[in-house]
């Protein structure tokens, strides 16, 4: 498909070569009923925990990044986790309607390292009970936006 500016969307199966071809990443994964799914370990610093992240990805849809092992909420001992979608949980890794991503980008040059940069400011979080990895917070007014599009992914992250 032939996304804005001219550029094709890449197919599930380009995503999977080019992850599977990334000489910094371990996972491993597969596309099965028009869906990849890869399965990544992260350890976000060295003397950080590891964590087991699952990517997923279907056409016409952003992906969508899960962490295994070991369970957050867990680890955040009844706080809120920051930045994260519910139902089922999912890291929030970019703005929505931001055009931060869309499917003409490479999972394994954005999602993975942005879920690298979640990982870290979540350790981060965990001790300090301080978000520093910037973004909207689910109920905090956003800086006004002029497109209804935005306001609305806004408001979902």
């Amino acid at each position: 498909m032939i996304g804005r500016g001219g550029q094709y969307d890449l197919t599930l199966s380009q995503q999977l070569l080019f992850l599977k071809a990334s000489p910094a990443i371990s996972g491993v994964g597969q596309v099965r009923a028009n869906k990849l799914t890869w399965q990544e370990p992260i350890q976000p610093t060295a003397l950080a925990r590891s964590y087991l992240a699952t990517i997923t990805l279907q056409p016409g849809q952003t992906p969508g990044v899960q962490i295994d092992d070991p369970d957050l909420e867990l680890l955040a001992a009844g706080r809120p986790l920051p930045h994260v979608y519910r139902d089922p949980l999912r890291l929030c890794l970019y703005l929505p309607g931001a055009r931060e991503w869309d499917a003409r980008k490479r999972i394994d040059q954005t999602i993975i390292p942005w879920t690298y940069l979640w990982l870290y400011y979540f350790e981060d979080w965990l001790w300090s009970d301080d978000w520093k990895g910037e973004g909207q917070h689910p109920g905090e007014e956003p800086e006004p936006v002029g497109n209804r599009a935005m306001r609305r992914a806004v408001a979902r992250c």
